[in-house]
């Protein structure tokens, strides 16, 4: 990691407490593998995530709640030794993003930290900095940077801004259980040079789609993706949703290529969103499962990355 960027603030003088915020993202519009061998995803940003609050404490221990929120811990632990701050304080963690589902959770709990305690301490909490922090703890999914972006989760790597879509949402199913996104990215998969090649065509497609406004566009390409990652982490529930989406007129299916959702994509500003949204919903659950929505959030949105310190 490169030196810590500072900025004139004395930590435990100036500043004592701070809070942050970090949204999550539903499962991926897209991932796969480049032709390079760099695995690669592109977020979906919702407008749930994680909210973090700090109190520094020149004296006393660092500690953190819920207490299982080990990462954010360790987080802190390295980012107030990095300030060569004493003491600790407490962490605060305030998420309404389920564990172990493809809502990267664990990362935006991560996200929002690094902008409050480094709000606290008065280090760089830029999107690239926040990379930095964060990856020597794990895998990550790219929600410190704003908007749709290409970004590699292995490597924790910003790669492409793609930009913002006009509003959407996502009925979505979840299939049950949990899945330990580290445990799952040390799967070595084995994608051929030929799909590789249709990944990087993917994102092309991705990319215009995005630029353009066109959610059909997007839509196809979510499609697309959720039935190439059948191979490696089957959904139970995507033919079911994929002829729901072609009865009801959505734009097309997406999933968490690493959690365990998969939702039907809808135009929320199409007329008659409304009961469209309604009949998804009843259709969703007919199937096995657990059914919630999910809507998408813009730079300016109900999770948009501020902080406040004081």
């Amino acid at each position: 990691m490169t030196e810590p960027a500072l900025v004139a603030r004395r930590a435990g003088v100036d500043l004592n407490e701070g809070t942050a915020a970090a949204c999550g993202t539903f499962g991926e519009l897209l991932q796969g593998v480049l032709p390079d061998g760099t695995d690669f995803l592109v977020t979906f940003p919702i407008t749930r995530g994680t909210r973090a609050w700090f109190r520094y404490d020149r004296v006393g221990p660092l500690r953190v709640y819920p207490t299982h929120k080990t990462k954010s811990l360790r987080l802190a632990r390295s980012m107030l030794d990095a300030r060569c701050a004493s003491g600790g304080g407490s962490l605060v963690l305030d998420s309404d993003l389920l564990i172990g589902k493809g809502l990267a959770s664990s990362s935006a709990d991560l996200v929002a930290t690094a902008r409050a305690v480094g709000t606290v301490l008065g280090l760089d909490t830029s999107p690239a900095t926040v990379e930095d922090w964060l990856r020597p703890i794990e895998p990550t999914d790219g929600v410190m940077h704003p908007g749709i972006v290409v970004f590699e989760h292995r490597a924790v790597r910003f790669r492409a801004r793609l930009g913002i879509l006009p509003p959407t949402t996502v009925v979505a199913v979840d299939e049950g259980g949990r899945l330990d996104t580290v445990a799952y990215n040390r799967r070595d998969r084995r994608v051929p040079p030929a799909l590789r090649a249709g990944y990087a065509h993917l994102v092309d497609e991705l990319a215009a789609a995005v630029r353009d406004s066109d959610l059909q566009g997007v839509g196809a390409v979510a499609t697309r993706s959720a039935r190439l990652n059948q191979r490696w982490l089957p959904k139970h529930n995507l033919d079911a949703l994929l002829r729901m989406a072609d009865d009801l007129g959505a734009l097309g299916v997406m999933c968490a290529h690493s959690g365990t959702m998969a939702g039907v994509l809808l135009d929320a500003t199409a007329p008659g969103h409304r009961d469209t949204l309604a009949a998804v919903k009843a259709a969703c659950a007919r199937l096995p499962g657990t059914v919630s929505v999910y809507r998408s959030a813009t730079p300016s949105g109900a999770f948009p990355g501020s902080t406040h310190a004081s």
